[in-house]
């Protein structure tokens, strides 16, 4: 594989770098905390569907970019170099791609045009109370009645459905052979009289999850996704994508790039802890780890472009990815030493010679559940050991 860019692709770095430059401005950073969350999160998202930068894993016809998995990999790393979000991911990098792939002409012109430019946002009902990770083994359940499915049930973990629109939502709609059978993938109007969202508040005290329970919910029939009994295919080719973005290697870069800044400097005439070879050689531990995991999520990007399709390899882009996600957080937080417990309102964390403590805080607390979200990485061990190495 030729790692040297190529000038068109250094003249589209330079364009990314104008673009997050111009568009991602102060007054835009300042509201994306707190309750201007949601606002701040879609303005700047409508930002990149008027640059055409929306949908970067999309095909053309459907609105994608077109990008080149290069230009993807250009495009991740200058935003995360920057701290800057990525794409609320349940609409875009979801539900979108499963109602073009297994959707109804329809269901494509009612929801694509919503997902591309925002104005809809979704969230994803797929864990259960006391489920676990066997997703199968969900029971929240849909009854024909007429034209309706009627949902009962409860889904927890649901990000930011406080702030949404639309839920795609795993139900039972039938309980005959095996249990990933008879599971139906559905969408579902948030407005629609017998929901309820209760706040989970996370060990960083955020609240970005949530439960939602289903109480006599009326869905029309023609918000299945696919066949009906059939939504486990769907849901596997949702996770699938899912598992390709949780590598997030850019971030991992991210976090590396801050701690060796860190541990560069001179904190109150103290020896610089970039000196000491027990910590750089855990750097460039993490270092060459990360750099493996990168040209693995190349080749699965240049598979893609190519018009493959993420499969199990997926399950290892997950299980790495969010291993070092976590292996870099922990290091953040031996960078900051005794200052790692000092939270935003104690003091001004400048005069404690860590001005960065915080977030290393937050990421820490709320990226322990890495390794659990999108399918823990146990099950993803699994999916391993019977689609690559043909374990039984």
């Amino acid at each position: 594989m030729d790692i040297a860019f190529s000038p068109e692709e250094l003249t589209f770095r330079e364009e990314v770098r104008g673009f997050f430059d111009e568009q991602f401005d102060d007054e835009l950073v300042s509201r994306l905390r707190g309750d201007n969350f949601k606002a701040a999160i879609v303005e700047w998202q409508q930002r990149l569907y008027k640059k055409g930068w929306i949908a970067a894993n999309w095909p053309v016809e459907h609105g994608g970019t077109g990008w080149t998995p290069t230009q993807k990999y250009i495009y991740e790393t200058e935003r995360s170099e920057r701290g800057i979000p990525g794409v609320i991911p349940f609409g875009i990098g979801m539900v979108g791609p499963m109602i073009y792939q297994f959707g109804t002409t329809e269901q494509k012109e009612k929801f694509l045009p919503g997902i591309l430019d925002s104005n809809t946002w979704w969230c994803q009902g797929y864990s259960e109370p006391g489920s676990g990770s066997d997703l199968a083994s969900l029971k929240t359940k849909a009854e024909l009645d007429g034209d309706h499915y009627v949902i009962n049930g409860a889904k927890i973990w649901t990000s930011y459905a406080q702030y949404a629109d639309w839920i795609f939502v795993l139900v039972r709609t039938s309980n005959e052979g095996k249990k990933q059978e008879g599971i139906t993938f559905i969408l579902v109007d948030m407005k629609t009289p017998g929901i309820k969202i209760n706040p989970i508040i996370s060990i960083d005290n955020e609240h970005s999850l949530n439960e939602v329970e289903f109480s006599d919910v009326r869905v029309p029939v023609e918000n299945v996704v696919g066949e009906v009994n059939k939504g486990w295919t769907v849901a596997k080719a949702l996770l699938a994508h899912e598992r390709t973005g949780i590598a997030d290697v850019a971030q991992s870069k991210r976090n590396i790039r801050l701690i060796k800044e860190a541990a560069a400097a001179e904190i109150n005439g103290g020896k610089r802890l970039m000196d000491d070879a027990g910590f750089q050689a855990k750097v460039a531990d993490l270092e060459i780890e990360l750099m493996a995991l990168e040209f693995t999520e190349l080749r699965t990007l240049a598979a893609m472009a190519a018009g493959g399709f993420p499969g199990p390899e997926s399950s290892l882009l997950k299980i790495k990815g969010t291993e070092l996600q976590q292996a870099t957080q922990e290091l953040r937080m031996e960078t900051a030493a005794y200052y790692q417990g000092v939270l935003p309102n104690d003091m001004d964390p400048e005069v404690l010679g860590h001005s960065w403590t915080h977030e290393a805080f937050r990421n820490y607390m709320y990226g322990r559940a890495a390794t659990i979200y999108g399918g823990s990485n146990e099950v993803q061990k699994n999916i391993i050991a019977k689609y690559v190495l043909g374990l039984e």
